[in-house]
């Protein structure tokens, strides 16, 4: 039963990372923006992060306790987001040669993947999270019966299963695809090359389309050449189909 009352908030909590994603960058594009790697409605390391802190509190009471310092919550916090961001970064990067965010221009980033502006928030974040969040749903646990959670789990799961399946097929095609129209695009004439990203983008899926708005630039398979030729060719390429997208959106 405690497992299925963690993978239940696991879910509940990459719900809630979702809503806080799209809303807060949905201002900052001044459009709606649908964020998250999945094609469900889910930010999978809102989850992981928050279940682990869960776990993590719940296995030490002294951490739980109110007399631990608020300055420490944060530092673990902190240094937790920190670590999970990089590591989700790295890995799908390295299995889809994509990234769905970029600190770059950002002060105090390393390689892009984290940087001390954000993690600050996350840790802000966190603190609110094991003071008040984690609390309300233990609460919750205590007069809910195990056999909903259990019944609640099995749902999500195959609900999860079947979403990254998806996710993971229709994310694999379109990069082959992009890789395909961006040698294609090499050797086309420019008079064409607008053509050519229209009758693609049209030929898109929706999941296709939400992932192309998500990804922040496209990273290199293998060593090529000229790296920052690369960049810009593939970077004209992503900016041309995102505009489409929104165009057809409009």
């Amino acid at each position: 039963m405690v497992i299925a009352q963690y993978f239940v908030e696991f879910i509940f909590y990459s719900f809630l990372g979702w809503i806080w994603e799209s809303i807060y960058c949905s201002i900052n594009e001044k459009k709606w923006a649908d964020r998250g790697f999945l094609f469900g409605p889910i930010c999978p390391i809102y989850g992981s992060c928050v279940v682990a802190t869960s776990a993590l509190f719940s296995f030490f009471d002294f951490l739980s306790s109110p007399d631990f310092p608020i300055w420490g919550i944060f530092i673990i916090c902190y240094i937790g987001s920190a670590v999970a961001e990089y590591t989700t970064s790295w890995v799908l990067e390295k299995r889809f040669h994509a990234r769905w965010w970029d600190y770059s221009r950002l002060p105090f980033n390393i390689n892009g993947r984290i940087c001390v502006p954000v993690s600050i928030a996350f840790g802000l974040a966190g603190v609110a999270i094991v003071r008040f969040l984690i609390p309300a749903i233990q609460g919750i646990h205590a007069v809910v019966p195990g056999i909903v959670y259990e019944i609640l789990a099995i749902i999500f799961a195959a609900i999860f299963g079947a979403d990254f399946a998806l996710t993971e097929a229709s994310l694999s095609a379109l990069l082959k695809d992009v890789e395909k129209m961006h040698q294609e695009f090499n050797e086309k004439a420019q008079q064409r090359y607008d053509l050519y990203v229209k009758d693609y983008v049209e030929r898109m899926s929706l999941n296709q389309k939400r992932i192309i708005l998500g990804i922040s630039k496209f990273t290199p398979r293998v060593g090529v050449p000229n790296l920052e030729e690369f960049h810009l060719k593939r970077s004209r390429l992503h900016n041309a189909l995102k505009e489409r997208i929104r165009e057809l959106r409009k």
